[in-house]
């Protein structure tokens, strides 16, 4: 499972992270992309060193340019004045890396942070990379294009269920499983936006494919994410944590966020404003 989540996250790192920066219409974040592959290779590497000074000195570099990230979101907000769902699902993407970061400092560090185990926070570090970041910049964008209920209420329920989830971490599986539950029909309802109305819309070919890949991978591999977090909580047989790396995980590393991105950038700027209604507050 390890060689597993360290492919994972590096994908994280080094490409979904640094794609998405160039869709967030955020001066700050402009910037940041343009040297973001420097930490994120140092936190690449990290993952591969023993638990040491030195893995933890590399993930620090990259925790740092998390942090430089999460910076952002005040100014945007201060900057827009605005708390429409989509610009919630964006403040929520620049936000929740800095999280990854800190826990893969702590792992890297072989520090049990707040008394959670170094396998979960080891699992932290690509949860809030891909349901974190990608998935809260993806409902944004479907926001942003589409405006539609749906579109809305996936753009407010995506951080609503990251932010659930986190809380779980501390407060217990039932608290968890609510947050998994409602990040779900986010995503399964950016699933359907996407699918029903963005695939159809696109001109591009390629844009339609990765739309419908996108898509389709998201009502599998959340599905697995509500089982899993229901048998956390209530003790009913559900897939292993390997299991779920190897499914839940690559899926939607590979699978939603990679394609989904990879569409995107392949858009016309007049898709993201003129597909569906015109966003309400």
């Amino acid at each position: 499972m390890d060689v597993i989540v360290r492919i994972v996250v590096m994908v994280g790192m080094l490409a979904v992270i640094p794609m998405g920066l160039a869709l967030v219409g955020e001066p700050g974040a402009a910037r940041l992309r343009r040297i973001w592959w420097l930490p994120a290779t140092l936190g690449a590497v990290s993952l591969w060193l023993p638990r040491g000074p030195a893995a933890t000195a590399l993930a620090a570099c990259y925790a740092a340019a998390t942090l430089a990230l999460a910076l952002l979101a005040p100014r945007r907000l201060f900057r827009t004045r605005s708390l429409v769902p989509r610009e919630i699902a964006v403040l929520t993407a620049l936000v929740t890396p800095a999280i990854a970061g800190l826990a893969l400092v702590a792992e890297r560090h072989g520090t049990e942070l707040f008394g959670f185990s170094l396998r979960i926070l080891s699992l932290t570090v690509p949860h809030f990379h891909f349901a974190g970041f990608a998935a809260a910049l993806v409902a944004g964008l479907v926001c942003r294009a589409d405006g539609g209920p749906a579109a809305r209420y996936a753009a407010l329920s995506v951080p609503a269920g990251t932010l659930l989830v986190l809380a779980g971490y501390f407060t217990g599986e039932w608290v968890e499983f609510a947050g998994a539950a409602v990040l779900t029909c986010g995503m399964w309802l950016v699933a359907l936006v996407t699918w029903r109305d963005l695939r159809t819309a696109a001109a591009d070919r390629t844009a339609r494919a990765l739309l419908a890949v996108s898509a389709a991978v998201l009502v599998a591999t959340m599905l697995l994410a509500l089982s899993w977090a229901l048998g956390e909580a209530s003790g009913l047989p559900h897939p292993t944590l390997t299991w779920m790396a190897a499914t839940h995980g690559v899926g939607n590393a590979l699978g939603f966020a990679l394609c989904a991105l990879l569409a995107w950038h392949r858009l016309p700027a007049s898709v993201h404003r003129t597909t569906g209604s015109k966003e309400r507050a």
